[in-house]
């Protein structure tokens, strides 16, 4: 066989590797281990603190409420009388669980119209940009895990009119997010 077909045959095999690595990381409770495992996230992570200063903790943190570093993520399916599927919960998808409207924002307000909600850096942007605006309209620090989902989960206006507080379940999930984004931030502190 010659060098070509080699090499073509070694390029089409490489190409059926089905888009990219979507499965979560496997030990997700240590910030270490995720990075360790997946470099290309704490680079992601660390290009979005540059651009739009939300600390990696808490991306990292929102990002496993959101979609346990699943790239694929979506919500489950909604059943009428338990049996008829009726579509998905919402259009989330992705890293960010971000949806379709919001999305499009993003795309639209950044300029990157190619951005997937699969692709890790693109979703870490998403974040940051997200989070960013929430400091600049709502006046939530960037520190703060806790509101910042809040405001991620109920959207701005939904935060601002205070949505949240009718939901203790939220509030419950919130704090878990505040909670985990302070371990991250301890853990990556001395795995650097």
């Amino acid at each position: 066989m010659n060098r070509f077909l080699k090499l073509a045959i070694v390029g089409l095999v490489a190409s059926c590797g089905g888009g990219g690595n979507y499965g979560a990381p496997r030990n997700l409770e240590n910030a270490c281990a995720i990075v360790a495992e997946r470099p290309a996230y704490l680079n992601a992570m660390k290009e979005t603190e540059r651009r739009w200063g939300v600390p990696i903790h808490v991306q990292m943190a929102t990002i496993h409420q959101e979609s346990k570093f699943i790239g694929n993520a979506r919500t489950p399916h909604r059943y009428a009388l338990g049996i008829i599927p009726m579509g998905r919960q919402s259009s989330a998808y992705g890293y960010s669980q971000a949806i379709d409207g919001t999305w499009d924002d993003y795309r639209k307000a950044t300029g990157n119209r190619g951005a997937r909600r699969d692709n890790i850096r693109d979703a870490t942007d998403f974040m940051g940009w997200y989070m960013s605006n929430s400091t600049r309209i709502l006046g939530i620090s960037k520190q703060d895990a806790t509101s910042q989902y809040l405001a991620y989960h109920e959207g701005r206006a939904g935060f601002n009119n205070g949505s949240h507080r009718g939901k203790p379940w939220l509030n419950t999930v919130a704090g878990r997010v505040g909670a985990r984004a302070e371990l991250y931030r301890v853990q990556l502190a001395s795995c650097r």
